[in-house]
């Protein structure tokens, strides 16, 4: 069989500028602006490369990981807008509410603010007075603050003096003490001062043993003023971008729907960052965090260098959603990663395991969230700021309501140029009867629920008819009847319940104590799945009440043929915390002398032995609890008073609160009938 070249074919050209896949990424790589231990990394790999078979795995994954090298962002920044006016607008255009988390960052933009503005500090050490005070002549009219010593042992009792220096500039031979003897001690003493050895006696020897002893830089004599004043310039902008890109590792914490995650994100658009947001939920496998080594098959980089990469700067706003909802299983602990991520004396070196070179992190502003902090392991929760995010107020959710989540839903739902009017008491409605909760996400999805039936009113009315206002009466038609009641106002005053105030992730909540008394053999029951805690509480308010039954007008023998059950409804769902004792006790107290309990007082707290009031957490929480189900009077340990006064008045407005010290007759007569 013959093959002949068909006529008039025109011969196949060949551009004499195309190249290979090896030398376009060596052409990339000669390009790209890298630092030098990856480009060193880069050209390895590309050496290794160029001697595997194209059609080898090995090739495409050693492409892959050259191209990761070049498309991360190893130079890039973005520079903080320092301004507070603005960041100031910004969180408060998000946000209605949450002073103390504003506060703490707009300290954070304060504290950068100044670092940006303060004078360097130099110190010239030199014992020729006349080239000691030419640079510091020549320093000061550049606007630092220079102070000179003439011998190595002055400066050493300069900077001994808590004077902090960001610059040294030494001669090497001196009387007294040399340069070389003062690099060493002033590296011992202040190893973040960075020092310039000048001398004119430079030889390859002096040069190493004053890099190795701590010299950052190491310039001959005659020196050029130019030439040092670019060397100090240099110094001082490569630390300065590493103080001011340096952040700190916030956690938000608190109940669902209170703003921790879009706060984080208001917090870099006030600072002018890119957002990057990593739900943690669920995450069981480290090599999510750490990535993969390029020896698995399928292996990736972690998500936190993916997520710089799509960043494409070295200094973002990091979003760690939910970490407390981390899993842990026998793919590893990602937790124990997160330790390195998030500290800051070891983020600087983060090593992905694709990567397998340093990465630097400590440009990265780490924020976290969270609902629970009792899950986090004590050695991650050491390097978190805590920033807690309190429960909304019902006047709060009224302002939020009406500023954010009603004019949002209706653009969702094509009734911004209807104009339905909502009242005032129709919010307060749809948010005591219809929400229960610590945040606004449950009421945005309410008012949702009414603008939909209102596009469908509308609809099918054909547009004849306009929107009906939205009144407390409305809000029933248009959502049936009520999901919550205020329990405690419309319940009997009953022997043996006390109304208690406990907290949780989701809260403050109300819950009901039972206490009851039947024939047995000195029994005590505890049910409503409850935790050691709790259990101790119950254990010790029988101990207090039985050695004290005399004062407390109750027989001595109460409990010879008796068993006593306490109870905590909702048995499905697990209780523990120290805030039920003094509840407990007092529906044993109720039981045994036959008094009922008032209805409309709650009371929290953990009792000891000897009957004294122990403080507890979630005040506010538990007040605002205590407001949505009713309650009028509530009891606090007495030792909870500096956190009542740090509360707004529409949190305790509506609450006669009264301080108590311990379980006697006083606490008694205010809680019983």
């Amino acid at each position: 069989m013959f093959f002949n070249k068909k006529k008039g074919a025109p011969p196949a050209s060949v551009s004499p500028k195309s190249f290979s896949p090896v030398e376009e990424l060596k052409h990339k790589i000669i390009k790209t602006d890298l630092p030098e231990y990856v480009s060193t990394q880069a050209m390895n790999e590309l050496d290794k490369l160029e001697k595997t078979d194209p059609i080898a795995a090995e090739f495409s994954i050693a492409v892959n990981y050259i191209e990761l090298l070049l498309s991360l962002p190893w130079f890039s920044h973005t520079t903080d807008n320092l301004d507070l006016n603005r960041a100031e607008t910004v969180l408060n255009e998000h946000h209605y509410g949450l002073p103390l988390v504003k506060e703490r960052v707009l300290e954070f933009l304060a504290a950068k603010t100044l670092k940006k503005q303060e004078k360097a500090r130099i110190l010239i050490v030199d014992d020729e007075e006349v080239a000691r005070n030419n640079l510091q002549y020549f320093f000061e009219g550049q606007g630092y603050f220079v102070q000179s010593a003439s011998n190595g042992r002055e400066a050493i009792t300069r900077v001994e003096q808590s004077l902090f220096f960001d610059i040294l500039i030494t001669d090497l031979k001196m009387d007294e003490m040399d340069g070389l003897t003062l690099i060493e001690n002033v590296a011992r003493i202040s190893p973040e001062t960075n020092i310039i050895m000048v001398t004119g006696y430079a030889t390859v020897s002096t040069a190493v043993d004053a890099m190795r002893k701590g010299a950052t830089h190491y310039l001959s004599k005659p020196v050029k003023l130019d030439d040092m004043k670019q060397t100090v310039e240099d110094v001082l902008q490569k630390k300065k971008k590493l103080e001011l890109s340096r952040g700190p590792v916030l956690c938000f914490t608190g109940p669902p729907g209170t703003g921790k995650t879009s706060i984080g994100h208001a917090v870099a658009t006030a600072l002018g960052r890119k957002f990057v947001r990593l739900s943690m939920a669920g995450l069981r496998d480290e090599a999510e965090i750490r990535g993969h080594r390029r020896t698995y098959v399928g292996a990736m980089p972690g998500r936190v260098i993916s997520e710089m990469k799509r960043a494409q700067t070295m200094n973002p706003c990091f979003l760690l959603d939910e970490i407390d909802k981390v899993g842990q299983d026998f793919r590893g602990d990602p937790a124990s990663v997160l330790l390195e991520v998030l500290d800051p004396e070891q983020n600087a070196s983060f090593t992905d395991h694709y990567l397998e070179i340093p990465f630097d992190l400590s440009g990265v502003m780490f924020i976290a969230t969270s609902n629970n902090m009792e899950k986090l392991p004590g050695p991650l929760l050491d390097r978190l700021e805590i920033i807690s995010f309190p429960s909304y107020s019902m006047q709060e959710k009224l302002v939020i309501s009406k500023r954010y989540l009603l004019p949002k839903q209706m653009a969702e739902n094509g009734l911004t140029s209807k104009q339905p009017d909502f009242s005032e008491n129709a919010m307060a409605k749809l948010i005591s009867d219809y929400t229960r909760e610590s945040g606004v996400r449950g009421l945005s999805r309410e008012i949702g629920t009414i603008c939909r039936k209102l596009a469908h009113l509308y609809l099918r009315n054909k547009g004849e008819i306009a929107l009906p206002d939205i009144d407390e009466k409305m809000i029933t038609q248009l959502l049936g009847p009520r999901k919550y009641r205020k329990e405690v106002s419309e319940g009997q005053d009953t022997v043996g319940v006390v109304t208690s105030l406990v907290w949780t992730q989701f809260g403050g909540e109300i819950m009901f104590v039972e206490a009851l008394k039947m024939p047995g053999s000195k029994n005590l029951i505890l049910t409503g799945s409850l935790g050691e805690v709790l259990r101790e509480s119950a254990q010790t308010a029988l101990s207090y009440i039985r050695s004290n039954a005399v004062s407390l007008g109750i027989a001595e023998d109460f409990y010879e043929q008796s068993d006593i059950h306490i109870h905590l409804p909702a048995g499905a769902v697990s209780k523990d915390g120290p805030s039920a004792g003094v509840a407990i006790a007092i529906a044993v107290i109720s039981l045994l002398t036959g008094r009922p309990v008032r209805r409309n007082v709650a009371i929290t707290g953990e009792m000891t032995l000897t009957g004294r009031i122990l403080p507890v957490g979630g005040i506010r929480e538990k007040l605002l609890a205590a407001g949505t189900a009713g309650v009028t009077d509530v009891l606090l340990p007495h030792k909870n008073e500096e956190d009542i006064e740090t509360l707004s008045e529409d949190v305790t407005g509506q609450l006669h609160i009264e301080l108590v010290d311990a379980v006697d007759d006083q606490l008694i007569n205010k809680v019983l009938v």
